[in-house]
């Protein structure tokens, strides 16, 4: 058999090999595509499982040692939550191309960060060289749930177009801190003065209204925005606007017209909670 012959035939072998190669990792990636369990159904399979160890032979774990693991992956996993206040939920991805060494793959993730939740859509591609590895995020698309905000819609475009997701995620879990505070505070002041505090847009709204039932026509709106710019930095910005009948300001309540720029000093001694309250006794609209 001559040289050319017989390299033709190893060329074919080499050619061959890569292809199964090739349609293993496939097969591999495929297999790795899967839905995350809730940290809920986590925690059942992992209790569930001290069943499966009764009976087993000596030397195995005592179950009073299996029970000690169990309570110390449950103080983690709630720990890594508390820390993180981020958890997916779900998580997929796909092989798009691979070569000796380039790699392209396609994620699928959601979740949610606090009460609010996030789809993420990207493809990243890995490239591998003498001395290290690179990965670059392209392909970014990002849905969340407040994005119909035009500050939220401005910094997630921003995001997409840099592909950074570490920037997203350290911005959306300050973004989600504050939305989540706000949501709070609301849901706090509608329990306890119900008479008095309503929520026009629900608790995802951005202000509440103040009535007094003794007199018709006030109105008091307390604006919450979060403000976020296109690199991902939230500030809360908190004003007061007033709604005051003429004979109102004329008789009993003239300190209204002076009542935005009090509530913003109160903001800046006191804080969110108290200002309100301050701003709710000041008034007068306890009953």
């Amino acid at each position: 058999m001559d040289d050319s012959t017989l390299q033709a035939y190893e060329d074919e072998i080499q050619s061959l090999e890569e292809e199964i190669k090739l349609l293993a990792e496939k097969y591999e990636d495929s297999q790795q595509e899967s839905i995350f369990f809730s940290d809920e159904e986590i925690l059942m399979a992992m209790k569930s499982s001290q069943g499966n160890f009764e009976g087993q032979s000596e030397g195995r774990e005592s179950l009073s040692d299996l029970k000690a693991q169990l309570e110390s992956l449950e103080m983690d996993l709630s720990f890594l939550m508390k820390f993180t206040g981020i958890q997916f939920t779900s998580h997929s991805k796909n092989t798009v191309e691979r070569t000796t060494n380039r790699t392209v793959q396609k994620h699928r993730l959601s979740g949610h960060c606090y009460s609010l939740s996030f789809q993420l859509e990207f493809q990243l591609l890995e490239v591998q060289n003498k001395e290290n590895v690179s990965a670059v995020v392209t392909d970014l698309g990002i849905i969340l749930e407040s994005g119909e905000d035009s500050d939220v819609s401005k910094f997630v475009s921003s995001t997409e177009e840099h592909g950074n997701l570490l920037t997203f995620f350290r911005s959306l879990l300050s973004y989600a801190e504050w939305y989540e505070h706000r949501r709070c505070t609301f849901l706090h002041f509608k329990g306890k003065y119900p008479d008095i505090v309503t929520l026009p847009e629900g608790l995802q709204g951005d202000y509440i209204t103040l009535r007094n039932p003794s007199v018709s026509g006030l109105e008091l709106l307390i604006v919450w925005k979060i403000h976020m710019d296109e690199e991902g930095r939230t500030t809360p910005v908190l004003d007061l606007l007033t709604k005051v009948p003429e004979q109102v300001l004329e008789h009993k309540m003239v300190t209204l017209r002076k009542a935005p720029g009090h509530f913003r000093s109160l903001l800046l001694l006191l804080g969110v909670e108290a200002a309100i309250e301050n701003l709710i006794r000041v008034v007068g609209l306890r009953e």
